[in-house]
């Protein structure tokens, strides 16, 4: 029986890595976690448990902190982009390094008026995300957005679904469709892009659809969603999504002797319908190893 070792790789995950940029009394403060995963050839650390190919995970972490003194986090994609090149750059045996990075966002605390120079308040659990990969001479970048809860109170529609001696859910013309938005959108052609206006962008374009697309199913907001960011962003190859439908049940007031015209629900956590979904540009090139990197 023949044995051999697969594929494999390894890094430091989750760095917590918060900077302040002072400009006089002014702080600009960034919150990161930030993940690396190594690959090359690796054969004689797994087999052997010779180690001389293999920089140590610690080193790695403090290479993150190091970039982050000596220069600008800047653009998370850029620092993920600096940071997956020293890897590969500077280990003989190391071919190819994942970077991924989540910002979690801080707005200033707003005092008379006026933003404070250095205190700042958590604006919920939504976070911009970056997955970048490097091999050799080429760099793959997958940007996107985690837990962008959205909530449209009319507007959305569930009916002519198949029906067997199991169905119980009762069709609706008028419902609320609640979600939150897990995506990611693959670059192509990257050189030059603004991340933080693309970004930008991108996360109103998908507010705008889902707020104004009149919804038959999540799967067609999903699909709408995701046309509207293709047309509007050549730097966009495609871009995946992630839907849990959070479902607000209408509850049954009858027994009360009151009726319920969409007034008041029940909002249920679990279970939930999980909705997914890829739309693409038909000329856009493979990805590479983009998106198994950049996993949902």
């Amino acid at each position: 029986m023949g044995i051999s070792l697969g594929p494999n790789q390894y890094g430091k995950a989750e760095v917590r890595l918060v900077t302040v940029r002072r400009t006089g009394g002014v702080h600009h403060l960034r919150d990161l976690t930030v993940s690396s995963a190594l690959r090359g050839d690796l054969s004689a650390t797994h087999l052997t448990g010779d180690n001389s190919a293999v920089l140590a995970t610690d080193t790695q972490k403090n290479t993150m902190y190091a970039f982050a003194k000596q220069q600008d986090v800047g653009e998370i994609e850029d620092f993920a982009l600096r940071l997956g090149r020293r890897f590969v750059d500077t280990q003989e045996k190391i071919t190819g390094a994942r970077v991924s990075v989540e910002e979690q966002e801080w707005d200033r605390i707003t005092v008379d008026g006026a933003p404070h120079d250095h205190s700042f308040s958590s604006s919920g659990g939504e976070r911009r995300t970056t997955t970048v990969t490097v091999h050799a001479d080429r760099a793959w970048v997958v940007s996107g957005v985690d837990g962008l809860v959205v909530l449209k109170s009319t507007g959305s529609e569930f009916h002519g679904y198949p029906k067997d001696e199991y169905t119980t859910l009762v069709e609706t013309d008028d419902r609320i469709l609640a979600t939150a938005v897990t995506a990611r959108w693959r670059y192509e052609g990257f050189t030059g892009i603004d991340w933080a206006k693309s970004h930008r962008e991108i996360r109103q374009t998908l507010l705008e659809t889902f707020a104004t697309k009149h919804s038959l199913s999540l799967q067609q907001t999903l699909y709408a969603m995701g046309e509207a960011v293709l047309r509007a962003r050549p730097e966009v190859a495609e871009i995946r999504f992630s839907l849990p439908n959070k479902h607000h049940f209408l509850v049954d007031l009858s027994p009360f002797g009151l009726e319920n015209h969409n007034e008041v629900f029940y909002a249920a956590d679990r279970p939930y319908g999980l909705i997914e979904g890829t739309v693409v540009r038909d000329e856009a090139e493979e990805p590479g190893p983009a998106w198994t990197d950049a996993v949902l």
